[in-house]
């Protein structure tokens, strides 16, 4: 073995949980992502997906993809940047232009791409970049790979951010970025504040939509459009692989922005272009969640429902309002075991415990699908009272 190996092989965490029968992750589903999947030829209710549309296994979607490939095939062989544009490509940043109501978009091969390629390219050396503290993986990726100035800013804390505004030069760029809906505790951003602030001390504004696109504003547009200000936030990102059904990302904002990450961004020039298939998806996905609005307030319904039911049992949730809604265990040990027994009572819920979040936050993470069923819900809640009641989580 040799010295790689050595230092490798002492990371035993994975193997000592399946040990102990409470392994939760790449558990194989064989089937369609419905509200009800298989698993080892077993029904269990998904409240894992991030498809908060429902739109995943739409046939509408499925026959734009088949369309796709039989026009195009099964993959573009090459990056944007030389022989991977279709025009089916520039269809989809038209159409996103049009639904975002920006100048321009780009499409990137993934979600963590868009903001790996964005964050790391836009501000310079002397320039700085402002965070929430917790920002999606993605975004603290690309500005780890970024030479500016990197100032930190408490979760959600608007005196936090403007106290880190004052330390920047004003003669320079500074970009702040934040998520619009926090992957894992569900709470949203408050855009208001962080585009005043912006104004006050010239800051520019990224937001990062994958998880409010499909759930908030018109035609599922998300925390931006809900607030009313597309106008006030230069870039938009979203992801494809969530409320879009499909796989991909984007970033909508002017075309000076684009002009200059179309020839500089590296996760954009360096990767294959989005398949033929996951664009159609997307394409198709934009029409149907304008088409429908009826799906997006079915997922509010489930979602108030959701809420409402966690609290009347005793669950913490925290600060959600989405149907993103955290189940705080605080407890490494119980949240993998509460996810095994949860599985085996037929409702899968994804755990996230150390080192995602700290040892005290541990926590499970309960989503919601425009598809799910009032009568889904209610029995996730009384499968879920059962089990905390189990590991004396709630009384």
């Amino acid at each position: 073995m040799n010295l790689l190996q050595s230092k490798l092989a002492k990371y035993t965490a994975p193997q000592e949980a399946k040990a102990a029968g409470v392994y939760p992750y790449f558990r194989a589903i064989s089937s369609e992502q419905d509200p009800e999947v298989i698993m080892d030829g077993k029904k269990v209710l998904m409240f894992g997906s991030n498809c908060y549309s429902g739109l995943v296994n739409d046939p509408r979607i499925k026959e734009a993809a088949i369309e796709a490939i039989k026009k195009y095939g099964t993959g573009c062989a090459g990056s944007p940047f030389l022989n991977g544009t279709l025009d089916l490509h520039k269809k989809l940043e038209a159409r996103l232009a049009e639904y975002t109501g920006k100048e321009d978009v780009m499409i990137y091969s993934t979600g963590f791409e868009v903001n790996l390629g964005v964050v790391s390219t836009l501000t310079g050396r002397e320039d700085y970049i402002l965070w929430d503290e917790q920002d999606h993986a993605s975004i603290i990726e690309g500005r780890r790979l970024s030479f500016s100035n990197q100032l930190k800013y408490k979760h959600n804390d608007m005196e936090s951010l403007e106290k880190q505004l004052q330390r920047c030069e004003p003669d320079k760029v500074k970009l702040i970025v934040t998520d619009s809906v926090f992957s894992m505790e569900g709470d949203v951003a408050n855009i208001p504040e962080i585009v005043r602030l912006a104004k006050q001390y010239n800051a520019s504004v990224m937001v990062d939509e994958a998880h409010g696109i499909g759930v908030f504003g018109p035609g599922g547009r998300g925390v931006v459009h809900h607030y009313g200000l597309q106008d006030d936030v230069d870039l938009l990102m979203g992801t494809f692989s969530k409320s879009f059904a499909s796989l991909g990302g984007f970033i909508a904002t002017n075309k000076e922005i684009t002009n200059f990450l179309r020839h500089h961004s590296r996760s954009y020039i360096f990767t294959a272009s989005i398949t033929p298939a996951s664009t159609a998806a997307a394409l198709k996905a934009i029409d149907i969640m304008i088409e429908e609005p009826e799906r997006q307030e079915h997922l509010w319904k489930l979602t108030h429902m959701a809420l409402d039911g966690f609290r009347a049992i005793g669950c913490e949730i925290g600060k959600t309002s989405t149907p993103i809604i955290p189940l705080f265990i605080r407890d490494d040990y119980k949240t993998f075991h509460v996810t095994r027994d949860l599985l085996d009572e037929g409702v899968f819920v994804n755990p996230v415990v150390t080192p995602a979040v700290a040892p005290k936050d541990t926590l499970i993470r309960f989503s919601l699908m425009a598809t799910h069923t009032e009568e889904q819900v209610a029995t996730a809640l009384e499968k879920i009272e059962k089990v905390f009641k189990k590991y004396d989580i709630i009384k």
